[in-house]
């Protein structure tokens, strides 16, 4: 799950990034977190990968008391939950399968558990026959997709996906949409970080919307700029 609290945010320069902001998600929830450009959306993301501290208030992720983690307890953190990004992140001189096994070989689980999951996951996104491709034979669909499963490589609990159809025509980025549906149907929590206002009014989720680091809606349904 993750619950913010009260949290603020000010950076060393001065800037408020969070001002009072509060939301809980439960497991296997679906949510979008939606804002304008400097709304305190990717302030977000780094509180919960455990990127920043909050200057104030409290946030838990997964069970994890991010104002009390230590350094040494950030890695077990991260293995429960995966990230996708807007610009793919994969590796050029890798081939796909090895792309999404890093993931799993950075934690040492075992050759045929890392061949079995690459191949669950790889049928999950419709790429079962394309292992041996490299990133650059792929479109950029294809890439998003091989970034989401290796997000998925180590069962995490919750996917915090950042702008995921950012770089993808409108088609492909429906066809991401409904995959990512897919994978929380299967029990792992979803938040989906964007601006892509009729991306989200195509889905009937939950809307949590930050202006100017505050919450300024909370909803399922329609997001309205």
């Amino acid at each position: 799950m993750i619950r913010f609290e009260h949290v603020y945010k000010s950076y060393e320069n001065g800037t408020s990034a969070l001002e009072d902001l509060s939301f809980v998600m439960e497991d296997g929830e679906f949510a979008f977190l939606v804002g304008p450009s400097g709304s305190g959306k990717s302030t977000v993301i780094k509180l919960l990968t455990g990127e920043i501290s909050a200057t104030d208030g409290t946030v838990v992720v997964n069970g994890y008391n991010m104002n009390e983690i230590r350094p040494s307890k950030l890695p077990r953190l991260r293995r429960t939950m995966g990230v996708i990004f807007q610009d793919f992140r994969l590796i050029d001189n890798k081939n796909v399968f090895d792309n999404i096994a890093l993931a799993m070989w950075a934690v040492g689980a075992p050759h045929r558990e890392i061949r079995d999951r690459v191949n669950y996951v790889l049928g999950l996104v419709g790429l079962e026959d394309r292992q041996k491709d490299m990133p650059r034979e792929l479109s950029g669909g294809e890439q998003q997709r091989v970034a989401i499963a290796r997000a998925l490589a180590n069962n995490p609990k919750l996917i915090i996906a950042d702008e995921p159809t950012g770089n993808i025509d409108p088609e492909r980025s429906a066809e991401i949409m409904t995959m990512l549906t897919r994978i929380n149907e299967l029990g792992t929590t979803m938040l989906v970080v964007t601006h892509e206002q009729n991306l989200v009014n195509q889905f009937a989720k939950r809307v949590i919307r930050i202006v100017n680091g505050r919450l300024a809606g909370d909803e399922k349904g329609w997001y309205i700029s």
